[in-house]
């Protein structure tokens, strides 16, 4: 199918980031970091902690509620090679839920750090819990596309993997971030309305709140709702190619519940949202509505938006009767939540049908992310990361923050 967008070189999306102003560990207090507040083209600076202000009065906020899972297990070798496995998704079980609760065995898609060193056999490692030593032993499975199928087992088989990666895991920062995992990062690397585990990066743009700004923003009228989508590691996969059109995008499994829904539908045209991840699912939301309009009520829909769908899908339609068909569906199917993975890519020319503005961190030059941004605000990215870097924000994951209104 032919991608209705110009060619786009990802030349145009680079800008010179020092390494010093790559935050390396977050602010004291989440929401005394940096805001940059951008609103039609005008740039000012502020303080997190009065986003509000900044708010336009009957806005809905959304959040992503997931939480970061310790998803790093460090295998030593009896040669003292350390070979690292970065769980990616559940591959049996196959649902998070289910795979957390699991005992004695489970297989995940994994990246594995230091492959050439881990040849064949089984790699194991031993942790206390509750006074009793366990030991998980990890077995290649085979591929699944770029990653591999790790095997993991552990004895005694009483404790839950979730318990297992809780004791023999690590936080898995960014690849920017140049140092240890500490004990602090399983607090600070992760957003105070998580709930969900299953990522393995922090929807960054919501770390910088408080209770006490979401107090300000209850106290001003605004609404908050929630949706779920685990973080891949693919975020920080760079664009490599110089066509950005031949980037091959991630996929991401995310999921909204039915008041989310009805929410999305009573305050569109006031939605904000939090985050790259909020923006990429709800966008992927409306393009599943679309296809829901287009297939009969009583039969099922592929619950997945690719990554170029929105560039060759021509419809008008408007997003009420696309999240209405949704609702419609789900209520015809007796469910209450859907479930749904997406690998949408949003670059400069996507048209927007889901917010009114976003609060988001400064990503890297040349990321999927920056080129999101982008396609919000045009050319203006330049002015706000020039702005950015000369009044000293701190930029990625523990870096400052900006809400970009239009």
């Amino acid at each position: 199918m032919e991608i209705k967008t110009e060619i786009l070189n990802i030349d145009d999306y680079d800008y010179v980031l020092p390494g010093d102003r790559i935050a390396q560990y977050p602010v004291a207090v989440r929401d005394l970091s940096k805001l940059l507040v951008y609103r039609n083209g005008s740039i000012s600076s502020d303080t997190f902690r009065n986003i509000t202000e900044y708010l336009p009065s009957g806005s809905l906020m959304v959040f992503n509620n997931t939480r970061v899972i310790r998803a790093r297990l460090l295998f030593e070798k009896n040669t003292g090679s350390i070979i690292e496995i970065l769980l990616l998704e559940p591959s049996a079980p196959s649902g998070y839920e289910e795979i957390f609760a699991s005992h004695g065995n489970v297989e995940w898609k994994c990246i594995i750090g230091n492959l050439k060193k881990w040849k064949k056999g089984e790699l194991s490692l031993t942790f206390l819990t509750n006074g009793r030593e366990y030991k998980l032993t990890a077995s290649r499975e085979g591929q699944s596309g770029e990653a591999w199928l790790v095997r993991f087992r552990w004895h005694p088989s009483d404790i839950s993997f979730a318990e297992v990666i809780g004791c023999a895991g690590h936080i898995p920062l960014p690849p920017y971030v140049n140092r240890k995992d500490e004990d602090t990062d399983y607090i600070r690397y992760q957003t105070v309305f998580g709930k969900m585990d299953g990522s393995v990066a922090a929807p960054t743009a919501g770390l910088h709140f408080t209770e006490n700004v979401f107090a300000d923003i209850l106290n001003k009228g605004i609404r908050t709702t929630e949706i779920t989508l685990h973080v891949g590691a693919g975020t920080f996969k760079p664009v490599k190619s110089k066509d950005i059109r031949d980037h091959v995008m991630h996929r991401e499994h995310f999921s909204v519940s039915r008041d989310t829904l009805e929410m999305l539908l009573s305050y569109h045209g006031r939605i904000i949202a939090v985050g790259t991840t909020t923006i990429r699912t709800l966008e992927s939301i409306f393009w599943l509505g679309i296809r829901s309009l287009n297939s009969p009520l009583s039969g099922e829909i592929d619950l997945f938006t690719g990554q170029w769908e929105p560039y060759y899908t021509e419809t008008e339609r408007p997003v009420h009767e696309a999240l209405d068909s949704l609702l419609k569906r789900m209520k015809a199917h007796g469910t209450d939540v859907i479930h749904a993975s997406t690998e949408v890519m949003i670059i400069p020319g996507y048209r927007f049908r889901m917010i009114r503005g976003m609060v988001t961190n400064f990503h890297q030059p040349g990321s999927t992310l920056l080129l999101l941004v982008s396609a919000w605000v045009g050319n203006d990215w330049k002015k706000i990361y020039n702005f950015a870097l000369a009044n000293d924000y701190r930029f990625l994951s523990y870096g400052d923050s900006s809400i970009l209104i239009k």
